[in-house]
């Protein structure tokens, strides 16, 4: 066989002309101590704080302590799978998770590693973690209201997009009802939801992706998974997880919700990673650092300024408070940071006040521009209401002789706190609560016995879809309780009482 030189020449001089040399250079370090979720690394010099590390077996971690000698790291998967004397090797990236339209309808881990059977995430993009909060000039002020469906929260303690709510109380009060009532209220608004669970048993959140799929919510909502057998660091990134997954469609001028349920769990979290790279313990043996935890995460809920898109995240975190402690570190914290508290109390949920929100101690520090201007203008004498309600219901147990003007007032209160109450999972529409809180506040109540009240409002809003749909349009439409609307909606609850209400 002969040998053709001239070919042979060719392709040596085409290798030659394509070759490149590619040497890739990366530090590499030693496991020397590993346990708890944590590991000891030597030789890794030039380590950065944050900074994203891969062991030899593919599981990933973060530099968390720089040291003199050593760092330490967290690892993101099982500790149990990495050995001492293993090698390890800096990344030079930050930790990032991926986003776009690919997470939505989906259940992940704080990696955006799917845990609902599905396939891979299919996207190309991702975003950074922990990044710093859009400052001042970057903002606009919150005025635009976000639906949350419940009654009591609409009219009392607005929520608007932008802001941050705390949602606080005893364990089993319903605080995570009302962060699934405000998602499921989202639905044909174009807001897209992130529900992040943080230390929960995993029957439970798979039963809020069973309620969000029974009412089709899963179409724009996002859950983001570290559950209670989760190592703690997983914990520690949900949230800020499901906060960089909600910012990629901020930033591109789109609403998002984010509900961090809870934050409780994650300080935990936090306090076991720092006491086991032995970071200084503070008070109930936190770091010094708990607040900038919260902080951070925090105050990137943001409405946008309209040069940078208008687009909004607004935050509604869950702390869950021991025997009603209010006053405890974690607590105290995170009520310093938002824009306002929705307190549940055991005591109200016992007594079947259902949202069992306490009007007194939750607040909304936007308050009523945050409202439309329907809700504003009924909202106020409902407040009002409720006030004077609970000063006269401490004389009333007395059993002191009350006058009639007094009697009164604590009847209607009595029927307000009945409307107020709400099945979960029931959202309403912004027109249909105007209509029922107007209904309460203007007297239409006061003859109606309590244990009816519930049922007034039922077939109320029955007759309102069949015999005055356009009375409902034109609130919908106008959100403004005009003067020519007033009229129509005393004339329509009028009517109702005179011949469809069966007395």
């Amino acid at each position: 066989m002969a040998i053709n030189v001239a070919e042979i020449t060719s392709v040596l001089r085409r290798e030659i002309a394509d070759f490149e040399q590619k040497l890739q250079v990366s530090e590499v370090g030693t496991v020397i101590e590993v346990g708890d979720g944590i590991a000891r690394i030597y030789g890794l010099r030039n380590a950065m704080a944050g900074e994203l590390l891969e062991f030899e077996n593919g599981t990933m971690g973060q530099v968390f302590n720089l040291e003199e000698d050593s760092i330490g790291a967290v690892i993101f998967g099982n500790y149990l799978d990495i050995k001492e004397g293993e090698q390890v090797k800096s990344t030079g990236r930050l930790l990032e998770v991926p986003v776009g339209d690919a997470v939505i309808g989906r259940v992940v881990n704080p990696l955006g590693q799917p845990l609902d059977g599905g396939p891979a995430i299919a996207s190309t993009e991702t975003r950074k973690l922990d990044i710093v909060a859009p400052g001042i000039a970057d903002r606009q002020p919150v005025k635009e209201p976000l639906q949350t469906g419940i009654k009591a929260i609409d009219s009392m303690i607005p929520i608007g997009r932008g802001q941050r709510e705390l949602i606080i109380g005893d364990r089993k009060t319903g605080k995570t009802t009302i962060a699934l009532d405000a998602i499921l209220n989202q639905k044909g608004t174009g807001v897209k939801c992130f529900y992040v669970a943080v230390g929960q048993k995993e029957s439970s959140v798979a039963g809020v992706v069973e309620i969000l799929r029974q009412h089709g919510a899963m179409e724009y909502t996002t859950v983001v998974v570290a559950g209670a057998a989760d190592p703690a660091p997983l914990q520690y990134i949900a949230p800020y997880a499901g906060c960089a997954m909600a910012e990629y469609f901020m930033w591109k001028g789109q609403h998002t919700l984010c509900v961090y349920d809870d934050l409780s769990k994650q300080a935990a979290s936090y306090r076991q990673l720092s006491l086991l790279l032995r970071r200084p313990p503070g008070r109930e043996a936190y770091p010094g650092d708990v607040f900038y935890l919260h902080s951070r995460l925090l105050e990137r809920a943001v409405k946008l300024s309209a040069d940078k898109g208008g687009g909004s995240l607004t935050a509604l975190p869950i702390i869950e408070t021991q025997e009603g402690e209010v006053s405890a570190y974690i607590p105290t914290n995170v009520i310093s940071i938002t824009d306002g508290q929705i307190y549940l109390e055991p005591d109200l949920f016992f007594a079947g006040v259902r949202p069992a929100i306490n009007v007194g101690i939750s607040v909304s520090r936007v308050g009523g521009n945050a409202q439309s201007k329907a809700m504003k203008k009924v909202a106020g004498s409902l407040r009002l209401d409720l006030a004077t309600y609970r000063e006269l219901e401490a004389f009333a147990q007395l059993g002191t002789e009350l006058d009639k003007a007094t009697q009164k007032q604590l009847d209607r209160g009595a029927r307000l706190v009945e409307l107020l109450k709400q099945p979960q999972f029931k959202p309403m529409p912004m027109e249909l609560e105007v209509i029922v809180i107007y209904a309460g506040t203007q007297g239409y109540l006061d003859d109606i016995a309590i244990n009816r009240v519930q049922q007034f409002q039922n077939e109320l809003l029955k007759y309102i879809d069949t015999s005055a749909a356009g009375l409902r349009k034109a609130l919908a439409d106008k959100k403004e309780l005009t003067a020519e609307i007033e009229t129509q909606l005393k004339q329509t609850l009028t009517d109702f009482k005179e011949r469809a209400w069966r007395k």
